[in-house]
């Protein structure tokens, strides 16, 4: 990847963690989500990354829940978006999330790349927030692999530490994933890689060499903004999103996703680099372009 490349601008839409309480944008039904989709496209997002709601906000892994969200969505903004299903989960089953892959397979799918410590501390009370085990085998891996192969879904390789990116090196040797490769580094996570420009650019040169891959950052909290800055000077694409971050960068919190992409398509021009099309940025990721019915 150059500075010559176009920015694919990512938005995570919802999350599974954050609430109404915390965030009242935070969409829940999907013709909420739908709405939200209209103004990250409208702003310049081109890829979509979902977890599903129940209606009440509750975190769903049902596979009519994706269905209803997905399909709200696309009567929306059509094929404006490159929409991605999160796989990423404690205590569901793989069985669970191939389910829902199958009954409405998106284009993209995240995949974790290895298991960690993960956690979100506070220096005030000198104590953990929450701490747990993010527990992501090879052998999991390797079966959500093959079920997006066999399905035509681009896995997204989510990668929390250097070593989740090494791991990308044996799964291509083995031959369960193929080239280009799209992987996001997610920096901010307390058990993960430390969110400094530094670690960013180490993980971005130790993609497997030789193999063609498209590379972006996903910054969790505040710290989003400068690790945004830095992807976008090396070359990298971005994502924002309510998911991962529910402020301004002048600490006000936002008001929906679109505000979070505008600034995003904002730092992007004035880094002298140019947002993708949703047409680039399929090319860009390996997917095949949509015909619409």
């Amino acid at each position: 990847m150059s500075l010559e490349d176009p920015v694919v601008i990512t938005c995570a839409i919802s999350g599974a963690l954050a609430n109404r309480d915390q965030c009242p944008a935070i969409p829940y039904t999907p013709e909420e989500y739908a709405a939200e989709a209209r103004r990250i496209v409208d702003e310049g997002g081109v890829h979509i990354h979902i977890h599903a709601r129940k209606p009440d906000g509750t975190p769903s892994y049902e596979a009519e829940d994706f269905t209803a969200i997905h399909d709200a969505i696309r009567a929306e903004v059509g094929d404006a978006a490159i929409l991605n299903f999160s796989t990423g989960t404690i205590g569901v089953s793989v069985e669970k999330r191939i389910e829902y892959l199958k009954a409405c397979p998106p284009e993209v799918a995240a995949l974790n790349m290895g298991s960690m410590n993960y956690a979100k501390y506070s220096a005030r009370r000198k104590d953990f927030v929450f701490s747990t085990v993010f527990a992501n085998p090879f052998d999991e891996i390797i079966a959500l692999l093959k079920a997006m192969k066999e399905l035509g879904i681009k896995p997204e390789h989510e990668c929390f530490d250097l070593g989740h990116v090494g791991s990308l090196t044996p799964l291509i040797d083995m031959g369960v994933l193929e080239a280009p490769l799209h992987a996001d580094f997610v920096m901010g996570v307390v058990g993960g890689v430390p969110p400094t420009a530094r670690n960013l650019a180490a993980m971005a040169d130790n993609l497997p060499e030789g193999v063609a891959a498209h590379w972006g950052v996903i910054g969790i909290s505040r710290v989003q903004w400068t690790l945004l800055a830095a992807a976008l000077s090396l070359g990298g694409s971005i994502r924002v999103g309510l998911e991962d971050n529910l402020y301004l960068p002048d600490g006000t919190m936002a008001n929906s996703n679109g505000e979070l992409i505008a600034k995003a398509r904002q730092m992007t021009q004035d880094a002298g680099r140019r947002p993708a099309t949703v047409e680039e940025a399929r090319a860009l990721l390996g997917l095949k372009a949509r015909v619409s019915a």
